[in-house]
């Protein structure tokens, strides 16, 4: 039994989760943002190979306190699967109406893309996976798929492409590519109350 588990590919799956959630909400998934990623991944993993870690990309919400009470009941129920969480910045631009005054928040996200692309090529060369899966459509991530593709030829790069995000230039450079469908979102949702190891409760936030 242990030969056997050994010879398993190893697979590490890398997720750029704001491109997962607006693909979900663009897509008319909304009500399955509470989601289940290691579930998820380890759905596709086949009887060849073994998922090892998720990494979950993120940067937290700002200037938005419901936002930001949602998205921490989010981020703890993905830690308590075992899911590593890797942060980028969010900054918040303030635009001004010139007619009429109003000011609005511009949501952008810093550095979230560079610690993806640095991960998988940092875990290529420290041997840490056989098999990347990267949950992206955002072809930032061309010039470091193609570079484990072609550099670590032990190793393979596939992308799963949330919903509506498919990405032809990100499809050429994979060795394998997917869209996640809406069924395999809906299989992999957390149940209403998640229970932390210290035996706190995470309850689903209101209209998830």
């Amino acid at each position: 039994m242990q030969a056997d588990e050994k010879k398993k590919l190893r697979v590490m799956a890398y997720v750029d989760g704001s491109n997962l959630y607006f693909g979900m909400i663009e897509s008319g998934a909304r009500k399955c943002k509470w989601l289940n990623v290691y579930q998820l991944m380890k759905s596709f993993v086949r009887s060849n190979q073994e998922l090892v870690g998720v990494k979950f990309f993120t940067s937290r919400i700002t200037h938005n306190p419901p936002k930001e009470k949602r998205q921490t009941t989010y981020l703890e129920a993905l830690e308590s699967t075992g899911v590593e969480l890797i942060y980028g910045s969010y900054h918040a631009k303030f635009e001004d109406c010139r007619e009429c005054g109003h000011q609005w928040v511009v949501p952008s996200e810093k550095m979230t893309d560079v610690n993806l692309a640095t991960h998988l090529i940092m875990d290529a060369h420290l041997d840490v996976y056989d098999i990347a899966i990267v949950v992206s459509g955002d072809s930032d991530f061309v010039p470091c798929i193609e570079a484990v593709n072609t550099t670590f030829l032990d190793k393979s790069v596939v992308v799963f492409f949330p919903p509506g995000r498919h990405n032809n230039s990100v499809a050429e450079v994979a060795r394998a590519n997917q869209i996640i469908g809406r069924p395999k979102l809906v299989e992999s949702q957390f149940p209403p109350k998640v229970v932390k190891v210290d035996g706190y409760v995470l309850e689903k936030p209101e209209g998830w």
